[in-house]
């Protein structure tokens, strides 16, 4: 069997090199690279993408030796049936290591074709770092590195317009793109690189903020001689994504005129405010999973999959989405339940086997970012307690307490929130009293952001479910 690069696939690479990518993981390139490959495959766009390595370890090997290419294997459920597809990638035409090749990095900037640039260095990844120098080659940060090329992007083209870029940046942070620009901005203050630049910065380039959204698990081990077989080759950067893909865009009908996606089927949205997408998200999808892990993890099921096609906890799930979570939301009705509905469907991939352990961990900040908001924005907007929200709050206290039975639990979060609720079982133990341990826990305005514990009717509704929860470990 052959191994896969442009001279064994007979794919020379010729299209222009019009996007600067930082990253080449995973996530990029079954989202942005496959959704690029679909561009130019569909309309004109003829784009070819220049991987920048933005971390010093690694040298994107296997990506080089391959020539770019690899392969994409979609599966799972796609309007409630199972679908299976391979597509080759080919859009990746070049890898540059900044921390080994830094002069071809910084000529990468005087090409006249690039016109977009896009990351995903972790949520982590877009932060400003004093210890950056601009004689660093390169600096240390993402966003020292960014800073570094567009100012030898300006400075060889005079700052003329036509050389702004637009930045896309993919990491899973509220408003990235103001965040990254807030960064460079830092840069070119703490660097003193002048108003001039600044100046061409703010009017010829543009930071827009995204929102993506793609379950990618990555190389298919378990599956591979059966993919091989069907690609006819031998790929080691085969990456296994599910069906579903969202990449909303926050930008001006000018940027989204250049990314011709109303030409294609995907699912890229462009907007003016994109906190009403991101609420969908943060509410049903990531919600549904926090509220999911301690119910499903208690009454001794292991996996996403698993939960929600158990008859009690998938039926719990599904009435928290459509119940309780639906109903607060201000957006169209028919946008909320297909929402809800495509969740459901990639709840239930079999080819995703997605562990309630893994998915809890640092469960109290998410509860407090994805579950709470909703919890009470209902008991506000019906003045009474959502009782399947409830439950899943009395499960996480649950959760916390170490055991599931006579097992202990792989707790991972912060230690604070650890400790705490470590001592507040260690007092329930020696009291039983739940509602001291109720309101001890509510009480905690450091762990919620707000104090619970004077919230209509709450307390004693956790009270209650502890108590149930307590008692059977089931819902």
């Amino acid at each position: 069997m052959n191994i896969l690069n442009r001279k064994t696939a007979d794919l020379p690479a010729t299209r222009p090199n019009k996007i600067l990518q930082f990253g080449g993981g995973n996530f990029l390139r079954a989202f942005t690279d496959w959704m690029i490959d679909e561009l130019n495959k569909v309309t004109d766009f003829d784009a070819g993408v220049i991987i920048v390595k933005p971390t010093e370890r690694g040298d994107y090997t296997a990506l080089r030796e391959q020539d770019g290419l690899f392969h994409i294997v979609t599966k799972g459920i796609r309007d409630g049936e199972l679908v299976e597809e391979h597509q080759l990638i080919e859009c990746v035409q070049e890898v540059i290591h900044p921390y080994l090749e830094w002069d071809k990095y910084l000529r990468s900037a005087e090409s006249p074709f690039i016109r977009f640039i896009i990351s995903n260095t972790t949520e982590s990844g877009i932060k400003f770092n004093e210890a950056d120098k601009f004689s660093d080659s390169p600096p240390i940060e993402f966003p020292g590195k960014l800073t570094r090329w567009l100012y030898h992007r300006w400075k060889h083209f005079r700052g003329s317009a036509d050389s702004g870029c637009v930045m896309l940046p993919c990491e899973l942070i509220e408003a990235n793109g103001d965040a990254l620009k807030a960064c460079v901005l830092k840069y070119i203050e703490f660097w003193e690189l002048g108003g001039d630049f600044l100046d061409w910065l703010d009017k010829e380039n543009h930071f827009c903020n995204t929102l993506v959204d793609r379950i990618v698990p990555g190389f298919p081990k378990d599956i591979i001689e059966e993919v091989y077989n069907k690609i006819g080759f031998e790929d080691v950067l085969v990456v296994a994504a599910e069906p579903y893909h969202t990449w909303v865009i926050e930008a001006s009908s000018a940027i989204q005129s250049q990314l011709p996606f109303d030409q294609t089927n995907l699912n890229v949205v462009f907007t003016d405010d994109l906190s009403p997408f991101t609420q969908l998200k943060i509410r049903i999808l990531n919600g549904a999973h926090t509220a999911m892990v301690p119910v499903g993890y208690l009454a001794n099921i292991e996996s996403v999959r698993e939960a929600i096609e158990d008859e009690k906890v998938g039926s719990f799930v599904k009435q928290i989405i459509f119940e309780e979570i639906l109903p607060i939301l201000d957006l169209p009705q028919d946008q909320k339940e297909k929402y809800a509905n495509d969740v459901l469907d990639r709840f239930r991939n079999p080819f995703i086997h997605h562990q309630l352990i893994s998915i809890s961990l640092n469960s109290t900040s998410k509860f407090r970012t994805r579950v709470l908001p909703s919890l009470l924005v209902y008991i506000e907007k019906y003045n009474e307690v959502p009782n399947n929200l409830v439950t899943a709050f009395a499960a996480l206290i649950c959760f916390y307490s170490g055991k599931r039975g006579d097992q202990d639990i792989p707790l991972k979060d912060s230690k604070v929130a650890l400790s705490f609720f470590r001592d507040a079982w260690a007092r329930w133990t020696t009291t039983k009293d739940t509602s001291r341990l109720v309101q001890t826990v509510l009480s905690h305005s450091d762990l919620w952001g707000v104090d619970l514990y004077g919230v209509n009717g709450l307390s004693d509704a956790v009270v209650i479910a502890i108590e149930k929860q307590v008692a059977s470990l089931t819902l």
